[in-house]
């Protein structure tokens, strides 16, 4: 088949850190060219593809200090995709649906997956608008704010079964590893470890949005535990990987609806099992007791620490294998670009 992944243009693809939709396309986009599709990658110049690339701007937008109005970039992309839509047998979009009024004009194969939190005062409007634009959700969660839209598939997210390194046998500290915002309450893993008393490392970014929350919430508070808690900033590579697979366990006191949350299962791919609060997407992914512990509060978080051993690491890693691969992933989108392509006009 001939397919478009369009991605957004705030990260490169792949994403050098913190990332993780651009992270989902190139996942997609190498694991097609290496079946033998006919792939091209609409993304930012500086993303690395096994596939033809068009750019819809030099660098990551995120990582431009001349980017201002990032609007103006994704405006720019969906000409370029519109000028080449028939040469598809069908289009995949991956992020905000600015697409889909031009998409409903010119009638292509194409399918949205949407990465991010469904808003029933913003989106519900646009998705009644455009009643008949098949949406992937990346889990049943994310679809219970707007589940009358034209959801096709819920398609979990995976990773290669080979990108990250498992450990049998980790460091003695745990770990936080993502967006710093307040929704992912990272100040209560902080009080997880303190309580639970192990140290703690913190890796993630801080987005332009949230550098008040980081200033005035966040960097006290690490100054306040330096004697547990190491703060590492943003973090990517192979450092990135050693940190997930060195860590005791990966805690995720989420208090929003996370649609998915792919660090969960990167940790998983590890042997690292997850403490992760009851919301949004965890339900779907950790396995009570084989690939981490689900809790409610911080009570239970704290008591999950003290029982994170009886966890086998083999398991926890079986059971990403069972679920969570890259190869599982693409198989299920390229059944739904099949029938995509296969339906009437």
């Amino acid at each position: 088949m001939r397919i478009a992944q369009i991605a957004p243009l705030y990260e490169c693809v792949p994403p050098d850190a913190y990332g993780a939709t651009e992270r989902i396309v190139h996942y997609v986009t190498e694991e097609l060219v290496q079946r033998g599709h006919d792939v091209t990658l609409f993304a930012s110049g500086d993303s690395r593809t096994s596939a033809a690339l068009i750019a819809g701007c030099d660098r990551a937008l995120w990582r431009d200090p001349s980017a201002w109005d990032t609007s103006c970039h994704h405006i720019r992309q969906l000409e370029q995709v519109a000028r080449h839509a028939r040469a598809f047998d069908v289009l995949h979009f991956h992020g905000e649906p600015i697409h889909l009024p031009v998409m409903h004009r010119l009638r292509c194969n194409y399918v949205t997956t949407m990465h991010a939190l469904m808003l029933p005062h913003d989106h519900g409007p646009l998705l009644r608008e455009f009643a008949g634009a098949p949406l992937v959700s990346i889990s049943e969660s994310q679809r219970k704010p707007i589940p009358w839209a034209n959801w096709v598939r819920t398609i979990h997210h995976g990773i290669p079964a080979d990108a990250l390194p498992f450990d049998a046998s980790p460091h003695d500290h745990l770990l936080f590893l993502g967006r710093l915002m307040p929704g992912k309450r990272p100040d209560l893993a902080v009080e997880i470890a303190r309580r639970a008393r192990m140290q703690l490392k913190i890796a993630g970014v801080v987005h332009p949005g949230e550098r008040e929350y980081f200033r005035n919430n966040l960097t006290p508070l690490l100054q306040q535990n330096a004697t547990f808690v190491e703060f590492l900033g943003e973090t990517g590579g192979q450092a990135r990987s050693r940190l997930l697979s060195r860590a005791r366990a990966l805690l995720l006191p989420i208090e929003w609806e996370e649609p998915f949350g792919l660090v969960a299962i990167e940790a998983m791919a590890c042997g690292t099992p997850v403490i992760a609060f009851r919301r949004g997407a965890m339900t779907e992914i950790i396995e009570d007791g084989v690939s981490g512990w689900l809790v409610d509060d911080l009570d239970g978080a704290v008591a999950a620490v003290d029982r994170i051993g009886a966890i086998d690491r083999h398991d926890c890693r079986r059971a990403f294998e069972s679920r969570f691969t890259a190869s599982r992933m693409v198989d299920e989108y390229v059944q739904l670009y099949s029938e995509l392509c296969a339906a009437p006009e």
